[in-house]
């Protein structure tokens, strides 16, 4: 019982900001948060949890698995989620001491790329979203999204093409140089 919630404190701060980040909405993120670690218990007490694989990796495709079960349930529901909070996915990068004009380029490119991002398909948004704002390896996304790294690879590669071929069609400069 210790152990475990050793492992559960370890883990709650970073599957709380994968939820949020993903739903975008705060109280739904601790409905599904509340939820993910209701089915990793129960899961334990029953006897169902096997040790193969990160437990992490493991409470994540939890966390995964209900926002999934969530947005088909508002999707059949025709509801659509009214966020008040945006995260600013690509401003990771601080504007650095430069000339006013490479500050508004710089933010010119930031927020071209977040535009280009809402237009991926769902699967290649995630990937990308998972590997450059969770800074997860391609196995650890693999393993949260339930398919193979060829796979989570492949949706990150179509990720960049398509992005780049979306500027290239609507003649934004990607560039900060």
């Amino acid at each position: 019982n210790t152990a475990f919630d050793v492992l559960l404190n370890r883990h709650k701060s970073s599957i709380h900001s994968y939820i949020y980040f993903i739903v975008r909405n705060k109280e739904l993120t601790e409905d599904i948060f509340q939820e993910t670690f209701v089915k990793v218990i129960m899961t334990i007490k029953q006897g169902r949890y096997t040790e193969n694989g990160k437990f992490k990796a493991w409470i994540t495709r939890i966390a995964h698995n209900l926002i999934i079960d969530n947005f088909r349930q508002e999707r059949s529901e025709n509801t659509v989620s009214n966020d008040e909070v945006e995260v600013d996915l690509f401003n990771n990068i601080k504007l650095c001491d430069g000339t006013i004009e490479d500050n508004i380029v710089r933010h010119q490119v930031l927020s071209d790329v977040k535009k280009l991002v809402k237009h991926l398909p769902d699967s290649q948004r995630e990937v990308l979203e998972m590997r450059y704002y969770q800074d997860l390896s391609f196995k650890e996304i693999a393993d949260i999204t339930g398919v193979s790294i060829n796979t989570a690879l492949g949706r990150m590669r179509y990720a960049i093409l398509n992005m780049r071929r979306m500027a290239d069609e609507n003649r934004i400069e990607l560039s900060m140089a």
